[in-house]
């Protein structure tokens, strides 16, 4: 018995040994993964911002080109200042006869919001104080004669039905006075797509249905997070009937966010038929800023273009947003505050508005802002937008 007894128990400290040993591991490795799911909540969005930081901004970025100093041109600032002369109609072998002055453009504001229901997807979001500012810009920075917003799904908090109470939403209910409410249904929308049913984002539909207004209305269209600065008098006046503004110092594309057309345009014409017979699912900008850059070099005379620094300047690059928002310091709030002032409400003499790249900035930055923060602290972007607030609004109640 006694010579057993020294390895039986040998054997049992060494399983009492393992076994405390795993069992240490194994809490240690609960509490790791506790202390994991506790904190990611506040280390995902660090790291989330860090990967897009990098992705962004390494060397092989694309944005350095986009965001690349450039020189306007005589053309664009033609367009710019009403200078273009008119395309030619007809040649005769002695002189070009010239086609009479155009009507004007309608100095009229077309926004699009809403074609997908946040009661079924609550990413798309709903129309917010970002919206509100961008309308409340056409009022006061465009002076516009009319404003309408086409929608589908405007209430809050959202309902299944569309065209449920807009009203409902406590921004919109502000902006009553100011615009016209222009509801189009979803069977509307889908017919807009060159297959009904086809599964297209909602950007690809609304960049249909901005075309369609123009073609039959004529006049300004806005994206929703794009700020009309100055009014836009000479660009009403173009001869030509299209009119639309580089992206980038690269002038890699000619940007649909924001647009001046002529009803009945032949550009939009020829934009329109491209859209026939395509597959948009896997598309992003392709048919909304490198397709009409195309159309333009083929057919110069169907329109009007802009510098860069018109409407899309600074661009959605996150050195160019980053700029946009970043504190300033009090001297520089006080040179900017003079520099918009001289330019009549734009950072820069060229500038006629402004697009805020809400898909780049949003998180960073659009989605934190309130009508305190856009009154009390002075970015570059704050300094901009500021005179469009109504003087109720951020109120305990309004």
């Amino acid at each position: 018995m006694a010579s057993w007894w020294l390895p039986r128990n040998a054997l049992r400290w060494v399983y009492l040994s393992l076994f405390s040993l795993f069992r240490g591991q194994r809490v240690r490795l609960v509490l790791a993964i506790i202390v994991i799911v506790l904190l990611v909540p506040y280390v995902w969005p660090f790291l989330y911002n860090l990967g897009d930081w990098v992705r962004q901004t390494n060397p092989w970025s694309e944005q350095y080109r986009v965001q690349q100093d450039f020189v306007s041109t005589t053309d664009e600032l033609d367009c710019l200042y009403g200078r273009t002369r008119p395309a030619p109609e007809t040649a005769h072998v002695n002189e070009l006869e010239f086609p009479a002055e155009s009507e004007p453009i309608p100095n009229h504001v077309h926004f699009i919001f809403g074609l997908s229901n946040p009661y079924d997807d609550p990413r798309v979001g709903t129309f917010n104080f970002i919206s509100y500012l961008a309308i409340r810009s056409a009022v006061v920075g465009i002076r516009a004669d009319n404003i309408s917003l086409h929608y589908t799904y405007l209430a809050h908090p959202p309902a299944p039905e569309p065209n449920k109470n807009p009203f409902s939403n406590r921004w919109v209910r502000r902006l009553k006075d100011d615009i016209t409410l222009v509801y189009h249904s979803p069977a509307e929308m889908d017919a807009l797509k060159n297959q009904p049913g086809a599964h297209w984002q909602a950007a690809h539909v609304s960049d249909l249905l901005r075309l369609k207004l123009l073609r039959e209305q004529g006049g300004i269209y806005l994206d929703i997070d794009s700020f009309g600065l100055r009014p836009f008098t000479d660009l009403l006046r173009s001869p030509r009937d299209m009119i639309m503004g580089h992206e980038g110092g690269n002038r890699g594309g000619l940007c649909n966010a924001i647009m001046v057309a002529r009803k009945n345009s032949t550009f939009i014409d020829r934009w329109a038929a491209e859209y026939s017979n395509v597959d948009l699912s896997h598309e992003w900008n392709f048919h909304s800023v490198i397709l009409p850059k195309k159309l333009q070099m083929q057919n110069p005379d169907d329109i009007c273009a802009l510098p860069p620094s018109t409407f899309f300047w600074p661009t959605w690059t996150w050195h160019h947003v980053q700029w946009m928002h970043e504190p300033l310091t009090r001297q520089q709030a006080r040179q900017w505050t003079v520099e918009i002032h001289r330019n009549g409400g734009s950072l820069f003499g060229e500038q006629l508005a402004y697009h805020a790249w809400s898909q780049m900035a949003w998180d960073r930055f659009l989605s934190r802002l309130t009508p305190e923060m856009i009154r009390t602290r002075d970015t570059r972007f704050n300094l901009l937008v500021r005179r469009f607030l109504h003087e109720d609004v951020g109120a305990a109640v309004w």
